[in-house]
């Protein structure tokens, strides 16, 4: 299984920036660069110890075909495109849509399934997804926590660990899954 997700819009990390400068107390464009570049760093953070995309955007999702419902890895989801076969070379060839169905659940996960025979490959599923649009429809503990990471990494570089009041804010947001 792997998942490739479109970068964090660049009009996100700006507000997330802004913020975390407002945080800081800067006025000046001095750091601004660094300051996204470790508001990118905690955005990632974020979605890695959430187990969920923050912001909407596309991805890719590849995937062992399976007749069986399968769920995907990347949540929430807001919508699936596309489902196509990929052969061994990697080219992808779209599969019909009475060959495969798919679901999004109430909680947002995403779930797949090939109906078609002969089973490929692999397949690629065409999505999006994530929490929110922008930088002001993310919910404030998750915001927030973005925010406090960010600037405790622009004055705590050598840190090895996020602030326990970072993990407290995103911990009510964390899906955890039973294997």
């Amino acid at each position: 299984m792997t998942v490739r997700m479109e970068a964090v819009a660049q009009p996100i990390i700006e507000g997330a920036r802004d913020e975390t400068k407002s945080w800081l107390r800067i006025e000046t464009a001095q750091d601004d660069a660094a300051i996204e570049a470790l508001c990118r760093s905690a955005i990632g953070m974020a979605e890695d110890f959430c187990a969920q995309r923050l912001f909407a955007r596309a991805g890719e999702e590849m995937l062992a075909p399976a007749r069986e419902w399968r769920r995907l890895h990347a949540c929430p989801v807001r919508g699936i495109a596309a489902v196509a076969a990929v052969d061994a070379g990697g080219a992808e060839s779209p599969i019909a849509a009475d060959g495969y169905a798919i679901d999004i659940d109430a909680d947002g996960d995403g779930w797949v399934r090939v109906t078609a025979a002969p089973l490929p490959g692999r397949i690629s599923i065409g999505l999006t997804a994530g929490l929110a649009e922008d930088w002001a429809d993310l919910p404030d503990p998750l915001r927030q926590g973005v925010v406090r990471l960010a600037a405790h990494l622009f004055g705590e570089s050598a840190s090895d660990t996020p602030p326990a009041i970072v993990t407290a804010l995103w911990r009510p947001w964390r899906r955890m899954r039973l294997a």
